[in-house]
């Protein structure tokens, strides 16, 4: 018999779960023909915005309520909070009617987890229900709880990384045998062919050779602000580099102070959100992750099968993983100056040899985090 599977991730802002949950639909649509239906649930218009790319993927969109996002705050942490509130709020007796009504087999949750768990908690449905955990959490004494007072009512948690799966298992809270490390899947290789014959990138006429490029939002997360810095101090010793940051933000203006203040204009580049982040990747040389903490850091693979040398932060969780400690990239402590200094001068001083073995190597990581290899292992959870 054919499975009906739902998804549920109401995402703010074009974070890396909105790749990461269309690509899970993707992954199941393509790979397999045995689901009667695979749904998308749309709870306040956040998914709007996507149209166009989930009728070209041919993936099936629930309207839980009426369009409202356009009006919610989108950035800051007390008014992000008050947004996902009044999601939960408007969509609480939609959602009922969704599960209800349609009676998916399996409920797949992103974000705003905790409006499915609290009504799983309550009422008797028949759908089993998947909590993906789409960041390195923070477990607080109420959330441990929470999840621990739900574990009853989840059929499966998966983590995104080992890490995280370690701190779930370390900390006891759901039964182990219901826990799957399940990567993201970030690198759709047709895709990321397609989009690398696009050759349309900056005005300037920069070097390959000597041109960084971080990838992000512009926000506190990203640590953009040490970066700038950082490539100021860097620029005194290797004077020929450019950096550039794609990416938007509410850090925005203050970075570009930063930049004005370093007289840094010739030299550093924001060139806003991009769709298309390979045309950039592949007109760089060297890719900066310079985050306060990342799980798992999707630019990182991104750019790890754009074959681009990496050096990246230590922060929690994913860089490390990902780099294997350094085997895949270069990694300096997060937020040291000193360190990336050092680990910068590491990799330009490093030869050809360990270069190139570093890139196969962060190749060869990169096929955990495809379509196909997500689908083989999502598809185990839902037989």
């Amino acid at each position: 018999m054919k499975k009906k599977i739902a998804y549920w991730s109401p995402c703010l802002n074009p974070v890396g779960t909105v790749k990461a949950t269309i690509n899970s639909i993707k992954s199941l649509s393509i790979f397999k023909n045995e689901f009667e239906s695979i749904t998308l649930i749309n709870a306040s218009g956040e998914w709007d915005h996507y149209e166009s790319k989930l009728v070209g993927d041919k993936i099936k969109v629930y309207n839980l309520a009426f369009s409202y996002f356009k009006f919610l705050p989108k950035t800051g942490l007390i008014l992000s909070r008050i947004s996902y509130i009044i999601i939960s709020i408007i969509s609480l007796f939609p959602l009922i009617k969704f599960l209800t009504k349609e009676k998916p087999d399996y409920i797949i949750v992103h974000l705003i987890t905790s409006l499915p768990l609290i009504l799983f908690n309550l009422l008797p449905f028949k759908t089993k229900l998947i909590l993906r955990i789409s960041g390195y959490p923070k477990l607080n004494s109420f959330r441990k709880n929470f999840w621990k007072y739900s574990d009853k009512n989840i059929y499966s948690v998966t983590a995104p990384t080992n890490t995280t799966l370690d701190l779930i298992k370390k900390n006891k809270i759901f039964k182990e045998d219901k826990i799957t490390y399940l990567p993201d899947p970030i690198l759709e290789i047709k895709e990321i062919n397609k989009q690398n014959l696009d050759n349309s990138v900056l005005d300037e006429n920069l070097s390959e050779e000597t041109t960084l490029i971080s990838i992000g939002r512009l926000t506190k997360q990203k640590n953009f602000k040490f970066l700038i810095n950082a490539f100021f101090k860097l620029s005194e010793k290797y004077n020929n580099y450019n950096l550039i940051i794609v990416g938007e933000g509410e850090e925005k203006n203050e970075l570009l102070k930063e930049i004005v203040k370093l007289n840094l204009q010739k030299k550093v580049f924001l060139v806003g959100y991009k769709e298309n982040v390979f045309s950039y990747l592949k007109k760089s040389k060297i890719f900066v992750l310079s985050s306060l903490w990342e799980d798992p850091g999707f630019v990182l693979l991104e750019a790890g099968y754009m074959n681009r040398i990496i050096i990246a932060s230590d922060c929690p969780s994913g860089p490390c993983e990902i780099l294997d400690n350094g085997k895949n990239g270069f990694i300096y402590k997060t937020d040291s100056l000193s360190s990336f200094l050092f680990e910068f001068d590491n990799l330009i001083n490093s030869d050809k040899h360990t270069i190139k073995q570093k890139k196969i190597n962060m190749k060869k990581k990169c096929k955990e985090f495809t379509i196909y290899n997500h689908f083989k292992i999502l598809k185990n959870i839902l037989n």
